[in-house]
C-alpha cells in the first residue's frame, strides 16, 4: 500500500501533510511498532512504553529498512525519509494497522466483551451459541485466537493482543469469509489503544471489580477503561441490518457500574440479572431485560429456566460455579442482540464444557478432586472458592499467590478471602517477577491474620509453587478434600526476575497426583 493512501487515517498538520506529497509512493510493506520485526518498506511507529521509548529505536528500524516513521516524540527530521509527529502513537498504530488490512472489522460483525472476570467463558459461549446456529466465527481471546477452526498462541500473559496482531486476525477471518468475530477487551487492551479503528457492534460486559490499579491508577480509572468499549459503539462505522448493542449486567451496581454504563448511548441494551425481572429498576426505553430463575447448581453443572419479552428458555450447562449463571445470560444477551433462535442458544451453552484453566478438573487415578482455575482477583477467588465449598463434603484447600509488580492492594484482601472460604491456604509463588516473593507473600499473610488463620496450621507459606502443589495435594489432602490451585489458569509460563520459564498448573498437579 502506499504511503498516502496509509496515512491519510491521521489528522496530520500542514508540515506533515506536505511530507507526504514528497513521498506519497513510498510503498509500504508492513506496519509495526517493534524494530525487531522491521522488514524493508515497512513503517515503523515509535510510542513511549512503561519503561522505555520506543523512539530510541528508530535508529535500529531505519537500519534495518523502514522507510517511514511514526513517532509521539518529536525527533530531527531526515531528508531521506519522512517523520511524522503525532498526538497519540499508540492510537495511530491501531488506525495504520487497519488501514494496511482495508479496515477488516468493517466486513464482520464484531462482539466485543469486558470485565474484570469471566471474560473468555463468556467469549467462548459466545462463540458456540453462534456456531450452533450455523454462522462462521473467529475469536481473539486471552487464551488465543481460533480462526478457521485453527487455535494460534497469542504469547505469555497476554491481555489484548497488539493493533498490529488484532488486525492481522481479523483480516484473515475476512478472507476466509468469516462472519462474527468475537475479541475479549481488556482494560489494557482499550487504554493503550490497541482496539481502537475496530468497529464494534455489540459490548458486552460480565462486571468490573477491583483489579489492574497497578495500571490505572483509580477504580474509577479502571471503569472509564472498561467503557471505552460501549463510548466506541456509535463511533464505529454502521454495518447492513446491524445494530448497535450494549449487553449490561445488572447484578453489578454495587460500586454503580450498571448505572454509569447504562448512561453510554447505544441502538438497544441487553440487561441481564440472576434475580427476577419483577424485581429490579423499572426499564427505560430501547432495553430488553432477561433473567434467571428456578436455578439448580450442581457438581454436574447448572440448569435454569432465562426468562425474556420473547419467552422462556430451559438451559442446562456442564460448566461448575454460579457465578457461571451470570456468563452464560451475558452470552445469551448477546445471541439475543442478533437474534439466534433460541435452541441455537441452548445447543451452544451445552456444548461449552471445560475451559482450559477455567474450574478445570484434572482427572486422576487416586480420586482426589484437583481443580486449576484461573481466579486471580479477590472476587474470582471469592467465587472460586465458594464453588469449591459446594462441591466437598470435606475441606476447601487453596494454593495461591498474587503476581508481583501488580496490584499491591490486593494482596492482604485476597490472603482474607482465603482465609475465610478455604480450610488450609499454601501461599506460593505466582509470576513474583523482580519484585521479592518474601514481600508478596508476607502482605497476603497479613489477610489471613486478618482472618484469623495462623501458620503452620491453617496456612502455609511454600515459595516453590511445584513444592506447594506437591505438599497440598501429597501431604494434606484427604479422600472427599478439594485441591484447588487459583490463579495462573490456562497460562504457560512463570515469570521470575525477567525470565519466562515455562510452567503449567495442570501439569505440576498431574506430576504430583503422579507421586
Amino acid at each position: 500500500m502506499q504511503l498516502a493512501q496509509l496515512i491519510r487515517v491521521l489528522n496530520l498538520d500542514s508540515h506533515s501533510s506536505a511530507l507526504v506529497s514528497r513521498f506519497s509512493t513510498l510503498d509500504i510493506t508492513r506496519v509495526t511498532d517493534k524494530s525487531r520485526d522491521v522488514i524493508p518498506g515497512a513503517l515503523f511507529v515509535a510510542y513511549p512504553g512503561v519503561n522505555v521509548d520506543g523512539a530510541q529505536f528508530i535508529p535500529d528500524a531505519i537500519q534495518r529498512g523502514a522507510v517511514a516513521i511514526v513517532t509521539q516524540t518529536p525527533i530531527t527530521q531526515s531528508p531521506n525519509l519522512p517523520i511524522f509527529v503525532v498526538e497519540n502513537s499508540r492510537a495511530a498504530l491501531a488506525h495504520l494497522s487497519a488501514a494496511l488490512h482495508n479496515f477488516p472489522s468493517r466486513n464482520l460483525r464484531v462482539i466485543g466483551v469486558t470485565g474484570t472476570d469471566g471474560k473468555t467463558t463468556t467469549s467462548t459461549l459466545i462463540e458456540n451459541i453462534l456456531l450452533a446456529a450455523g454462522h462462521s466465527v473467529g475469536t481473539i481471546t486471552t487464551v488465543g485466537a481460533r480462526i478457521g477452526g485453527q487455535e494460534m498462541d497469542t504469547g505469555f500473559h497476554t491481555t489484548t493482543p497488539d493493533a498490529p496482531d488484532i488486525q492481522n486476525y481479523l483480516a484473515q477471518m475476512v478472507e476466509q469469509g468469516t462472519e462474527y468475530a468475537v475479541i475479549e477487551s481488556t482494560s489494557h487492551g482499550l487504554a493503550q489503544h490497541r482496539l481502537d479503528a475496530i468497529d464494534f457492534d455489540i459490548a458486552v460486559v460480565t462486571n468490573i471489580t477491583h483489579e489492574h490499579l497497578d495500571i490505572h491508577g483509580s477504580w474509577e480509572n479502571y471503569r472509564d477503561a472498561k467503557a471505552m468499549l460501549f463510548r466506541a459503539l456509535m463511533n464505529s462505522s454502521r454495518k447492513p441490518r446491524t445494530t448497535k448493542v450494549a449487553v449490561l449486567n445488572a447484578d453489578d451496581n454495587l460500586r454503580g457500574v450498571f448505572d454509569f454504563l447504562r448512561q453510554v448511548p447505544s441502538d438497544e441494551k441487553i440487561v441481564y440479572s440472576q434475580s427476577s425481572i419483577e424485581n429490579r429498576k423499572s426499564k427505560i426505553e430501547n432495553e430488553t431485560w432477561i433473567s434467571a430463575r428456578d436455578i439448580s447448581h450442581t457438581a454436574n453443572g447448572l440448569t435454569f429456566t432465562m426468562d425474556s419479552p420473547f419467552g422462556e428458555l430451559q438451559i442446562s450447562s456442564p460448566l461448575i460455579g454460579r457465578y457461571n449463571i451470570s456468563n452464560i445470560l451475558a452470552a445469551t444477551g448477546a445471541a439475543i442482540a442478533r437474534r439466534i433462535p433460541f435452541d441455537a442458544i441452548s445447543q451452544g451453552v451445552k456444548f461449552t464444557r471445560g475451559i482450559v484453566g477455567r474450574m478445570e478438573r484434572i482427572e486422576n487415578a487416586r480420586g482426589l478432586n484437583v481443580i486449576v482455575d484461573f481466579a486471580h482477583t479477590p472476587y474470582a477467588l471469592e467465587s472460586a472458592l465458594k464453588t469449591a465449598r459446594e462441591l466437598t463434603h470435606g475441606r476447601v484447600i487453596a494454593v495461591f499467590g498474587c503476581a508481583g509488580l501488580r496490584d499491591v492492594q490486593k494482596r492482604a484482601w485476597m490472603g482474607e478471602i482465603a482465609g475465610t472460604h478455604a480450610d488450609i491456604t499454601i501461599i506460593t509463588a505466582e509470576d513474583p517477577r523482580t519484585e521479592p516473593l518474601t514481600q508478596i507473600n508476607s502482605q497476603i499473610a497479613a489477610g489471613l491474620h486478618k482472618a484469623n488463620r495462623k501458620q503452620d496450621k491453617n496456612y502455609f507459606i511454600i515459595d516453590d509453587r511445584a513444592d506447594a502443589i506437591h505438599f497440598a495435594i501429597n501431604q494434606i489432602a484427604e479422600p472427599n478434600d478439594v485441591v484447588i490451585l487459583c490463579g495462573k489458569g490456562h497460562e504457560r509460563s512463570m515469570c521470575f526476575g525477567t525470565t519466562e520459564y515455562a510452567w503449567s498448573d495442570q501439569e505440576a498437579a498431574r506430576r504430583a497426583l503422579d507421586k
